[in-house]
């Protein structure tokens, strides 16, 4: 009986190899989230222009990467996340324009009545600056800002994977779900528009 009880007692190699894989598969998922949260909270200022809403979608984005792909291999870890966000920017949009939509329809319905309350007038403005560039330090990090915030989604995304994450042709279509020929269209046309909104910054 003894010799049973310590043979139970025991953990064996191979659990004790598993439970080291998954505390150190934890500890690089914590870094890797911990590094690129600013970088995508960023992107999603840029993308919705309300730090609120920037937050949430950047934790919503997170919970889905490592529900999903947290037992990826770590090299397939940045371009997989940026994906999850990409889509949840797409969704963020794809919302807001079924809002304003409806919120219009419904305004033209009260339109005779001075009195009522519009929904229109009231929602926030979406081309409003928001934080970052608010508190942005000079005049050329808010031109910056401002040129980001103009470019259509598909451009800044491009721009923003290639320029600012550093992802080559391949890895950028495969994270905005195009062809490699429409990450070099976005990108040529986003460095188009930026250099002509900095001229005066150059």
């Amino acid at each position: 009986m003894t010799a049973i009880a310590g043979t139970m007692a025991a953990p064996s190699s191979d659990l004790v190899l598993r439970v080291d894989a998954t505390d150190t598969n934890q500890r690089a998922l914590d870094l890797f989230l911990r590094g690129i949260e600013r970088r995508a909270l960023r992107m999603a200022e840029f993308a919705c222009g309300n730090r609120d809403d920037a937050l949430d979608l950047v934790q919503d984005a997170m919970c889905a990467f490592v529900k999903n792909y947290a037992a990826k291999p770590q090299t397939e870890w940045a371009p997989l996340f940026h994906r999850v966000l990409d889509s949840r920017f797409n969704d963020f949009h794809r919302r807001r324009n079924v809002r304003s939509r409806w919120l219009a329809v419904f305004d033209r319905k009260h339109d005779n009545d001075d009195d009522a309350f519009d929904p229109v007038e009231q929602a926030e403005d979406a081309q409003e600056p928001g934080p970052m560039l608010r508190l942005a330090g000079n005049e050329a990090g808010k031109a910056l800002d401002a040129a980001l915030k103009a470019l259509p989604l598909r451009q800044r995304q491009a721009f923003l994977l290639r320029m600012w994450e550093g992802f080559d042709v391949a890895t950028t279509a495969q994270t905005m779900a195009c062809s490699e020929g429409s990450v070099k269209t976005h990108l040529s046309r986003a460095l188009t528009a930026l250099r002509r909104a900095l001229e005066d910054h150059q």
